[in-house]
């Protein structure tokens, strides 16, 4: 097996080969949710590749440390320095404490992510619980010169940071001069030096929630110090892959950058990647104008968009069948014809699985042709995790894996040639791609089986023995269920 990966870093538009910053260990950071609203699909297609990033990682054989946060806090209107907290406007829409908006949209998210059979971070920080280490953070970049306070708010100072030999605007490839000329002149009543500048600390009102004390008043901390601050304290001063949505890397990754430079001197960093957007219908997803999808929708069926349920293990097949970099298409054909795809493969895996060979030696050409097409698996995984190319080979496998079956020559196969074939099949299948396979027919015995669990879930919630309750969803989840609590009562589609 080939362990040379190259990846796309995206912070000098370069083809690298992967060199982590220590010998058999990977640090991987990636952005999570802010959970105040139902996680949609592109952020479940960028947590859905990186998912795929660690799996294969830990199938090279490397020990990974996979953090992804979650954003509780600091995150205001339109990724700006102004306006309300994303969550505690939700909070006033719903008639919600923040922290209720805060659990009910991470157990959903947690619960989409298990339906797309994703692994758990190692550590899944909270940017409320890492108050103490961004007051830290805000105080270093203070004493190295590149942050100033204004009437309780700590903004960090861009013009300074540039003036000290610093490039802002080296991941997105903006020049400091362009944002000034594109950027808004300063009223009189601005706090900021510059438009460029951006908060680290903001003071809160009287009436604002969610808020904490620090050395300059009361307020709450800027929307990209807590990905600076939990990234470093969980993975060190420079760690290996930091990865988000292409939409993040300007502003919020490349102030990352400023801030942990400003204190350490040191890119935070050694590969950015970004996963590419979503559209659906050849459009921008837009709730707007009604051209949007969200997961549950997929999942049910319910959306006008679709003509039928899609099982989590379809959508992310297709969403593998693209490659991360480029922008994926949503339409109800082409799930449609992915779901073909999937229901191929997974036949002729199930045939692979029941296949015996006797033979000590194979026919040189079909043992070739295998060999080098299991090894090509791992070439083009190598290559900026090409997912695409990948299933491609996969599928040439399955035309001989049917031809081979359809004739009964499984003999013309070594022992050897059978197993790689089988390893290879297994390992991108299930361990790589995380797909799944799950069936439990539509007869009626089955039907009133997961009616009967149901049921008693819904006892075990009403006496509040809620970790049993939890773990009948889980279980279910797990065998390819979906359930969704409602007014009306609990409702399951079989994926």
């Amino acid at each position: 097996m080939n362990k040379e990966l190259y990846i796309n870093n995206t912070l000098n538009g370069k083809k690298e080969l992967f060199s982590p910053v220590k010998e058999g260990h990977v640090g991987l950071y990636v952005c999570g949710p802010t959970v105040y609203s139902d996680v949609h699909l592109g952020n479940c297609r960028t947590f859905v590749f990186f998912d795929t990033v660690v799996r294969y990682l830990k199938h090279l054989g490397y020990k990974v440390r996979y953090v992804r946060n979650i954003t509780d806090v600091g995150h205001l209107e339109n990724d700006a320095d102004e306006g309300e907290d994303k969550i505690a406007k939700k909070a006033k829409l719903e008639q919600l404490e923040p922290m209720e908006v805060v659990q009910k949209y991470t157990l959903n998210f947690h619960d989409v992510m298990r339906l797309f059979n994703t692994v758990s971070p190692d550590i899944e920080p909270t940017a409320t619980g890492h108050i103490v280490e961004q007051i830290e953070m805000v105080e270093k970049i203070i004493n190295a010169g590149f942050a100033y306070e204004k009437n309780g708010s700590v903004y960090f100072d861009v013009q300074s940071y540039v003036n000290s030999g610093n490039e802002y605007g080296e991941l997105s490839g903006r020049q400091i001069d362009e944002l000034i000329t594109g950027s808004r002149e300063l009223d009189g009543q601005s706090e900021k030096k510059s438009s460029n500048d951006f908060a680290l600390w903001k003071n809160a009102s009287e009436n604002h929630i969610m808020k904490w004390n620090s050395p300059w008043g009361i307020g709450f901390p800027g929307w990209h110090l807590e990905c600076s601050a939990m990234s470093t304290k969980y993975l060190g001063e420079t760690f290996d892959i930091h990865g988000g949505g292409m939409d993040l890397k300007f502003p919020h990754h490349e102030c990352e950058i400023a801030q942990c430079k400003s204190i350490s001197g040191k890119s935070p960093v050694n590969y950015w990647m970004h996963g590419n957007m979503l559209t659906l219908n050849g459009k921008k997803m837009s709730k707007s104008t009604g051209n949007t999808i969200l997961p549950d929708e997929l999942f049910t069926g319910s959306s006008v968009h679709l003509e039928k349920a899609f099982s989590p293990s379809v959508v992310r097949f297709f969403m593998l069948q693209s490659h991360y970099g480029g922008v994926l298409d949503f339409s109800n054909d082409a799930l449609l014809a992915s779901e073909k795809g999937f229901k191929k493969l997974m036949q002729a895996y199930k045939l692979l699985k029941k296949a015996v060979s006797n033979a000590s030696q194979s026919k040189d050409e079909i043992n070739n042709k295998i060999t080098d097409l299991c090894s090509s698996c791992y070439t083009n995984m190598n290559d900026d995790f090409n997912s695409p190319k990948v299933i491609a080979n996969l599928f040439d496998l399955v035309s001989i894996i049917n031809t081979l079956d359809q004739n009964n020559n499984w003999n013309n196969l070594s022992k050897n040639t059978l197993n790689n074939l089988k390893n290879t099949f297994t390992s991108f299948i299930e361990d790589i791609f995380g797909l799944q396979e799950i069936n439990l027919g539509d007869n009626q015995l089955s039907e009133d089986l997961i009616k009967m669990i149901i049921e008693i879930r819904d006892r075990a919630k009403k006496d509040k023995n809620y970790e049993i309750s939890d773990e009948i969803r889980d279980r279910l989840v797990n065998l390819g269920v979906s359930i969704k609590d409602g007014k009306n009562g609990t409702t399951f589609v079989v994926n």
